[in-house]
């Protein structure tokens, strides 16, 4: 099996599964404490869980803090739920964590165009009275980078907060100025699933999410996992060392795939966009039968969250594909594990299954 699709999923980096081990311990160990707990063995998890949250907070720009939760789904409903804020402004392309909590909380939801790059204009026009901005570092369908310093200046400037989902973008980018919250997985920088965080700027109050002893800074209750915690930690401390080689890493991969699937259009932007995200399309192309083909490669027609619906991405539609077009395309996700001889492999029986189609 040749795994590509970094996007839905990252493998746990060794480092971080190291980490983890010695926080899953038998009764011998002591590592299963309970972080809350008073007693020795409580205090040296909940130890060992503020480092971790320093090496995360390490990602992130200087003047916040870290709330950690249960994965990047929770942490964006925190944001915006706990923000309080009633009106807001969302990109069209956002992840549906941000569209169908936004959607709940605003009905009257302002959804900002993109154009067919994928890209926000930092001109758009927003609500004279929104409270909240919401537009996501990289998009995680067709890797687009938004102009996310921009957007938050907007928004600062009409008195709203803004939050960026970095999700894609986090360990791999330098982290988004300007935002007031953030919100991050440890799933998509080579960490465990399970356990996400938010990032909430210094002097943001938020109202808590889940309630019952506010073990987490008063906005999370609930007992934290050391094990979790440490391989997050571990993860976001190898991703700020490995930022430059890993980049370099993604750019030869995505020239050497882009050079075998040169016929195929590419969805999103060529030059502002995260380049171990490969989305393209062929027109013509029978998504479901090149996937029946191509068993042992593991790619995407598109977001994990969506897959089986049978709709069209919304991303896609956003960009300005039909129906058909976005139906066409496929998203290949690739990293610091992927090996370059299989991905040209993958690319090359892509391409051949293709044309045995006739498209």
């Amino acid at each position: 099996m040749i795994y590509l699709d970094y996007q839905a999923t990252t493998p746990l980096a060794p480092e971080a599964r190291d980490a983890m081990l010695p926080w899953l311990g038998g009764p011998e160990a002591m590592g299963f404490a309970n972080p809350h707990s008073p007693h020795r063995p409580g205090r040296a998890a909940a130890a060992m869980v503020e480092v971790a949250r320093e090496q995360v907070v390490a990602l992130l720009p200087r003047g916040g803090r870290v709330v950690f939760t249960s994965g990047a789904t929770e942490a964006i409903n925190l944001a915006l739920a706990g923000s309080r804020r009633k009106r807001l402004a969302v990109s069209a392309i956002e992840h549906a964590a941000v569209l169908d909590t936004a959607r709940a909380i605003d009905p009257g939801l302002a959804v900002l165009p993109v154009d067919g790059a994928g890209l926000v204009d930092p001109e758009t026009a927003l609500p004279a009275d929104v409270g909240l901005v919401a537009v996501m570092q990289v998009n995680n369908e067709i890797g687009t980078i938004q102009p996310v310093e921009a957007l938050a200046e907007r928004a600062h400037a009409l008195g709203a907060l803004f939050l960026c989902d970095a999700v894609q973008g986090a360990g791999k980018l330098q982290a988004p100025r300007g935002a007031d919250l953030i919100a991050l997985s440890a799933h998509k920088l080579y960490g465990p699933k399970g356990i996400g965080a938010l990032w909430v700027r210094d002097g943001l109050e938020l109202a808590p999410m889940i309630l019952g002893g506010g073990q987490e800074q008063g906005l999370r209750s609930g007992t934290l996992s050391p094990a979790l915690c440490a391989g997050f930690g571990a993860a976001a401390k190898l991703a700020a060392a490995c930022m430059e080689e890993d980049a370099a890493r993604v750019a030869t991969l995505w020239s050497a795939a882009r050079a075998v699937l040169s016929r195929w259009l590419l969805n999103g932007s060529p030059d502002h966009r995260w380049r171990g995200n490969l989305n393209v399309r062929l027109p013509g192309l029978d998504v479901g039968r090149l996937m029946s083909d191509l068993r042992d490669l593991a790619f995407s027609a598109g977001s994990a969250c969506a897959s089986g619906s049978g709709r069209p991405s919304h991303v896609l539609k956003a960009i300005g594909l039909s129906d058909s077009d976005a139906k066409a395309s496929i998203r290949l996700g690739f990293g610091r594990y992927s090996d370059l001889g299989e991905l040209m492999d993958a690319c090359e029986r892509i391409e051949a299954a293709a044309a045995a189609q006739g498209v």
